[in-house]
């Protein structure tokens, strides 16, 4: 059984912190450049951040155990077919959130998205992954935290809102994958394989479904550097190292927390109205977190 240290825990709440920041700039970005554009720029940025790192990394492990070429070369594998498989999660899922952006407001973006800290543990059953009562609780709560959080008005269903919920099951495939291949694989080569897998697959149906110019690359092209630097290059990764000794239903409560931080960056630096009703969302979501973490020394 995993057992979850701090440092872990930190990990994963930094790269919540990240994420919170760069959903504005995914807004931004996608006013200059379609999806597919802004996703393949992105994550081939953040694959050529991190293809360095990844190669003296390599480099180091394969000098400290030059007599264990086997396991080098087995660990190898694992994170190539890793890379492949989260790089399939991330694509997916970052193509339903770019496209839903679109047809669906950021309030109900960040509710439905939210919703994969209710589907990770739910399909972690089918996976033999239970979850401890006080956990399903914490999600529960962490949900209804959600929408008072994001759902300012009354909530109907439209078009956007089925490719964010798809967005959302994608994530929670993601989560799953990270939690399976991120112990027996190198971490920073994991994330480096997923982005530059996604970002290849990303940039070809862009050159064959979107116009993309010069000028217009050029004005996405901070929200571009922040969405692949940060949000992939560094968040991403940092989840992938934090889920290596954390179970997956509780990095999904940590990574949630992404939401809250994003509407608290809003009132914080763009002066925007922070509502009862949202401090109280932002409250019920942080004590859901809470309390996720107080059965891991029973149940781990």
């Amino acid at each position: 059984m995993k057992k979850s240290e701090p440092v872990s825990l930190l990990l994963l709440f930094l790269a919540a912190l990240i994420w919170g920041v760069a959903f504005v700039a995914q807004s931004v970005g996608m006013e200059f450049v379609g999806p597919f554009t802004f996703n393949g720029a992105r994550f081939l940025l953040g694959g050529a951040v991190l293809l360095p790192f990844a190669l003296i990394r390599q480099r180091k492990k394969e000098e400290i155990l030059q007599d264990k070429r086997e396991e080098v070369r087995k660990q190898r594998k694992v994170t190539l077919l890793g890379g492949i498989f989260c790089g399939i999660a991330i694509f997916i899922a970052s193509t339903f959130q770019q496209v839903g952006m679109q047809y669906t407001t950021v309030g109900k973006a960040g509710f439905i998205t939210a919703l994969y800290i209710v589907i990770v543990p739910f399909l972690g059953i089918f996976l033999g992954k239970k979850a401890a009562s006080l956990v399903w609780f914490s999600a529960a709560l962490a949900t209804v935290g959600f929408y008072f959080l994001c759902i300012t008005e009354g909530f109907v269903l439209e078009k956007g809102d089925i490719f964010i919920f798809l967005c959302a099951v994608s994530f929670s495939f993601h989560i799953l994958i990270i939690d399976h291949f991120a112990p027996k694989a190198d971490g920073v080569a994991l994330s480096c394989m997923q982005f530059l897998f996604s970002g290849i697959v990303s940039t070809v149906i862009a050159l064959l479904k979107e116009k993309i110019t010069i000028s217009s690359l050029g004005q996405a092209a901070l929200p571009i550097a922040y969405a692949g630097i940060f949000s992939c290059g560094v968040a991403y990764t940092l989840q992938i190292l934090g889920q290596a000794k954390v179970k997956p239903t509780i990095a999904s409560l940590i990574l949630s927390l992404e939401a809250v931080i994003s509407v608290l960056a809003g009132w914080l630096f763009l002066n925007e109205t922070l509502t009862y009703r949202q401090l109280a969302g932002c409250g019920l979501v942080s004590l859901a977190v809470l309390l996720a973490q107080l059965p891991m020394k029973k149940i781990e």
